[in-house]
């Protein structure tokens, strides 16, 4: 049976590698933590499975990249790309603060259970316990400023796929970031308010995938699974 969405654009949200923070589960925004050792490993394996000529990511059909700020990101992406797909996507790639961590504010190295105690504490969520979704960070970010900033890169993705839904051209897209922010990315991508109950989880150094349905941009869809096996490199530009 033909694959009524083949040649349509995807968006792969990478998270990068296991950090120190990520291993005790502490909120990591704004502070500069590297990868561990295996963080490195674990991208530089995802790396050999899924990025090249004919894989999953195929940097011939990246029209962009965009990374976080983040030391970690960065490094993410120094591992994930080779030096000759560095070459094929030079001037494509763009660090960039609207896909950074969420802005964790008073809540930055701690874990859920001490901010939960701490809100308590100070005579907050006598009804439920904290959930960053809808309650956002103290001296933080709210859901409605993560919302705003992913939704202005959300609408440039859409400006640069809109125009090739049948895979006219290579537009492929890549993120490179974070935990929080991928998997909020992920539902403002189908259109959800970031509040709206989506449980979803990414491992560090893992590949998430975002694409359409029946090749309209009005039809964003989270892409569940993606066939692992090499196929026929080259674009139809």
């Amino acid at each position: 049976m033909p694959d009524k969405d083949a040649g349509t654009p995807r968006v792969f949200l990478v998270r990068h590698g296991e950090t120190e923070w990520t291993i005790s589960g502490r909120y990591t925004g704004r502070s500069d933590i590297p990868l561990t050792p295996n963080g490195e490993l674990q991208i530089s394996s995802s790396a050999r499975k899924v990025v090249g000529a004919g894989k999953i990511i195929d940097p011939s059909r990246v029209a962009r990249v965009f990374i976080s700020p983040r030391t970690r990101a960065r490094r993410t992406y120094e591992l994930l790309f080779d030096n000759a797909s560095k070459e094929i996507l030079e001037g494509k790639s763009e660090i960039t603060e609207d896909i950074r961590e969420w802005e964790y504010g008073a809540y930055e190295g701690l874990l859920t259970a001490q901010i939960r105690a701490g809100r308590k504490e100070r005579g907050l969520d006598t009804d439920r316990p904290w959930n960053i979704w809808t309650d956002g960070c103290e001296d933080g970010e709210s859901a409605k400023e993560v919302s705003s900033r992913l939704d202005q890169i959300i609408a440039k993705i859409r400006e640069i796929q809109g125009p090739y839904m049948h895979g006219e051209k290579g537009v492929d897209v890549v993120l490179i970031a974070h935990g929080h922010i991928l998997r909020a990315f992920a539902k403002r991508w189908i259109g959800f308010e970031l509040g709206m109950r989506l449980p979803m989880m990414l491992e560090p150094g893992a590949v998430g995938v975002l694409s359409y349905e029946h090749h309209r941009i009005d039809e964003p869809a989270i892409l569940l699974g993606v066939n692992l096996g090499e196929s026929e490199s080259g674009s139809k530009e």
